[in-house]
């Protein structure tokens, strides 16, 4: 059952990959458009580069700007993993601390 979860979701992923990067691909031949389009004194061969060129260059700064997003999630996650285990052993050991003054109180006045 765990397995056609994961796999279901594996596919979901795949899916969402796939969409988001034809939306950005859209996006990008839409501003390449937009911004050639702006450029009225060129010729229309002369935008449809410019158009090209903008939106590779539209797509190549999402890649390095999601690439960076990844990298520095992956810093976090490690970061709050090394907190949360240290804050974890803050925790038990003053537990355990609390315990022992508790049991030693306890003695203390169980003693006749």
């Amino acid at each position: 059952m765990n397995e056609r979860r994961d796999e279901a979701a594996a596919g979901l992923a795949r899916i969402e990959g796939y969409l988001m990067s034809q939306a950005a691909l859209r996006e990008a031949r839409e501003e390449g458009v937009a911004f050639a389009g702006s450029l009225t004194w060129l010729g229309p061969r002369e935008q449809d580069e410019v158009s090209d060129r903008f939106a590779q260059h539209h797509l190549r700064l999402r890649r390095e700007m999601l690439a960076a997003t990844v990298v520095r999630a992956t810093e976090l996650r490690e970061e709050y993993a090394h907190r949360y285990a240290r804050l974890r052993r803050r925790v038990i050991g003053l537990a355990l601390a609390a315990f022992g003054l508790c049991s030693f109180a306890l003695v203390l006045l169980a003693r006749p």
